[in-house]
């Protein structure tokens, strides 16, 4: 999911433009978005039908095509392909999984069911799991032959010829021990359980109508140190929408979406459900979207969710994001995204932040305008992205980028070794008096991915040097190590963690710019389609800078996770 837009700019130079007022240049922003969006919607309509995408034919233990409009048959409307989910795009770190004769379940090899392919199952083998529960596709139920199982009861209940009625849910629970947990001065360490409970229902009339909710309880017990904003959340809703289908362009639909809604974008370095945290990220408001076999186009206009523990969530009224993606889909295996994001934030900046020069957090209204290739040529891996980001940010002039570039390769070997040699980069302020501000705003990442477990580098104001290899010493083994060697890409900048706030500062530069090297393990053991259990390591050694700001200082994490999905 993700989207695109085309942006007119003031030909002024950013020393000419006068300081920003608060709400001037948002309302006639809003309007242009929404105009850009109507006349794209219009050229679409009137445009002649594109070629036929060169994609093979669904197998018979294959979902349909999202792009295929569904038909009646014997008068009756075919309810096989709804709903037309919109298919995960592939992370930057993304593996070619094991293929060919194998064990792919604990389950599997306890059986001694050795299977000659991997099987059609919904959820991906694995404990983490960004992909909204929405998108989660059970139309294979829908072609004969398909592997039973004890939950198929609860999915595609057919409520007449029109209606058709689906539960889910998951629950999860992990254990976390942190070593200098936070980089705190005292070195405190921290451990923890995280229990996690999700349940969702989904009604659909034919594909034109669509209802969804889903509910979320997240609860954290036995922390040593207070519990973070993203720990716990009781009794909530995580969605809460409904679509109503507009059109069919050639030959794909047209959704409108109102309501509370995750939403998960490309490489996710942007936009991310964020499912590492127990409580997950979402949003409110209204979301427009368009899927063919080639393309996928949103455009969006909502406001982050305050998570509030003991009351029900309300949205941010201090701040609108709204923006376009587009992904072209050009051939099997190969992404194309285009985007332009923009976020509105009036939260005030204090006094004491202006004066440190920490105003990533408020008072800025930042666009972001980029775009990725990724895919796989055989066994070679490749991605690109590049953001540039302008706007203003308390009364500065913003000028910012960040770059991931990246290349695998997945050697034909047993046990299917994969590797990526990886560089990402966003840029640092210099000087935070000189009327401009030069900091990347990572805007709603999926941080922890890409910067390391640990959590204490996000992508703002940093160059990281990374590397990532894999095996899968049996199908349903999935092992996972990471390295990453980190630098301020500006020493007078922050260090800024993965929820994107400044935690710590040298003002002179004088303690240089090496954070430090991160090493990252990770296990994942699938033990049937409905249950993953996950277990990591991450130690951080720290650099120069994290020997002169926190002396003594080398956090370390452990955890261990079991996960349940049906």
């Amino acid at each position: 999911m993700n989207n695109s837009r085309s942006f007119i700019f003031s030909a002024l130079s950013p020393r000419e433009r006068k300081p920003v007022q608060p709400g001037n240049g948002r309302r006639w922003l809003l309007k242009l978005c929404i105009g850009l969006l109507g006349t794209g919607m219009a050229l679409q309509v009137h445009a002649n039908p594109p070629a036929a995408a060169n994609v093979p034919a669904p197998k018979a233990a294959e979902a349909p095509k999202a792009a295929e409009a569904p038909k009646a048959t014997d008068g009756k409307f075919d309810m096989s392909k709804v709903p037309p989910v919109t298919a995960a795009s592939r992370p930057g770190l993304f593996l070619l999984p094991p293929t060919g004769p194998g064990y792919y379940s604990l389950l599997d090899l306890v059986t001694n069911n050795k299977r000659e392919k991997p099987p059609v199952a919904p959820y991906a083998p694995f404990a983490l799991l960004t992909t909204p529960s929405f998108d989660i596709d059970f139309r294979y139920l829908d072609t004969p032959g398909h592997e039973k199982n004890i939950f198929d009861p609860l999915k595609r209940i057919r409520l007449g010829d029109d209606w058709l009625l689906s539960f889910g849910g998951s629950f999860w629970y992990r254990y976390e021990k942190e070593t200098d947990s936070r980089l705190n001065a005292a070195g405190t360490d921290n451990s923890f359980h995280l229990f996690r409970t999700r349940f969702h229902a989904d009604l659909w009339y034919q594909d034109k109508v669509r209802l969804f909710a889903e509910f979320i309880d997240a609860r954290i017990q036995g922390a040593d140190l207070p519990p973070l904003v993203t720990d716990q959340n009781h009794t909530d809703m995580l969605n809460l929408f409904a679509d109503v289908k507009l059109a069919s362009v050639n030959n794909g639909p047209v959704y409108i979406r109102f309501g509370r809604q995750e939403l998960m974008y490309g490489s996710q370095r942007l936009i991310s459900t964020l499912d590492w945290v127990n409580t997950r990220r979402t949003f409110q408001g209204v979301k427009t979207f368009w899927r063919t076999a080639e393309w996928d186009l949103d455009a969006f206009w909502v406001r982050p969710m305050i998570t509030e523990v003991n009351k029900f969530d309300n949205w941010d009224t201090q701040q609108n994001f709204f923006g376009l993606w587009a992904t072209n889909k050009p051939k099997p295996g190969h992404i194309i995204d285009l985007y332009f994001l923009s976020l509105i934030n009036d939260r005030s900046v204090s006094a004491a932040n202006l004066l440190a020069g920490n105003i990533l957090q408020g008072n800025a209204d930042t666009h972001t305008l980029g775009g990725r290739l990724a895919g796989n040529f055989d066994n070679l891996l490749y991605e690109l992205e590049g953001m540039y980001q302008f706007g203003q940010r308390s009364n500065l002039d913003v000028s910012a980028f960040a770059v991931a570039a990246g290349v695998g390769y997945r050697m034909p070997l047993p046990m299917n070794p994969q590797g990526w040699i990886r560089y990402d980069f966003a840029s640092g302020d210099s000087n935070s008096k000189d009327g401009r501000s030069n900091t990347f705003n990572q805007l709603f990442p999926f941080g922890h991915y890409y910067m390391g477990f640990i959590d204490r580098v996000g992508r703002q104001n940093i160059h990281d040097f990374n590397a990532q290899f894999t095996l899968h010493p049996m199908p349903w083994f999935t092992f996972i190590s990471q390295y990453h060697r980190f630098y301020l890409a500006n020493s007078r900048d922050y260090l800024y963690n993965a929820a994107g706030a400044a935690t710590i500062r040298d003002l002179t530069g004088q303690s240089g710019s090496h954070v430090g090297d991160e090493m990252d393990f990770r296990a994942n053991f699938h033990l049937d389609r409905h249950q993953d259990v996950l277990v990591g390591y991450s130690k951080l050694f720290s650099g120069e800078f994290l020997q002169k700001q926190r002396p003594g200082i080398n956090a370390d994490l452990f955890y261990v996770q079991y996960n349940f999905r049906f």
